[in-house]
């Protein structure tokens, strides 16, 4: 009798071992999986990016960076483009409707933003210097962050967590 409880309960120990075993191997599965996941992410915060974007860009592109008349929709232009031309864009150049890529020839592109305008289809072309600007200096890239995962679908028009 006492030999099978000492069976029995090493029958349980080993089963106990295997399980814990097979929970710390799926463990260590998931982790390079959120590694991966991670380093796919544009670098960047994208609750501090919708913090600078509410302070200094959602007056004239709407807090969801959708377009108002004074500033244009933003989702689809970030969408086409990089971090590295984002930051030439808004730091140093401001021809977001001259950009877009949308047409071949660049003559046609400035009539149409020129007809939008004076239809009022289209807001102001100037934009604000940000390259002098600080806070947008210092979280371009958070800015970046944020813009990307609402053109992405990723972040929707609330709020993110911090």
């Amino acid at each position: 009798m006492i030999k099978a409880r000492q069976v029995l309960s090493a029958g349980v120990a080993l089963t106990a071992l295997a399980w814990l075993t097979a929970c710390a191997v799926k463990v260590e599965n998931v982790q390079p999986a959120r590694e991966l996941a991670q380093a796919a992410k544009p670098p960047g915060s994208v609750y501090a990016g919708w913090r600078v974007f509410q302070d200094k860009c959602a007056r004239c592109h709407g807090p969801a960076g959708t377009g108002t008349f004074s500033g244009p929709d933003l989702l689809p232009r970030v969408r086409e483009m990089g971090p590295r031309r984002f930051v030439g864009l808004v730091l140093y150049r401001y021809d977001w409707t001259m950009t877009s890529g949308t047409e071949s020839d660049p003559s046609t592109a400035r009539e149409a933003l020129i007809d939008g305008v004076l239809q009022r289809k289209q807001g102001a072309i100037a934009m604000p210097a940000w390259q002098g600007e600080p806070r947008v200096q210092a979280h371009i890239v958070d800015l970046y962050a944020y813009l990307s995962a609402r053109a992405e679908g990723i972040q929707g028009p609330d709020r993110p967590t911090p």
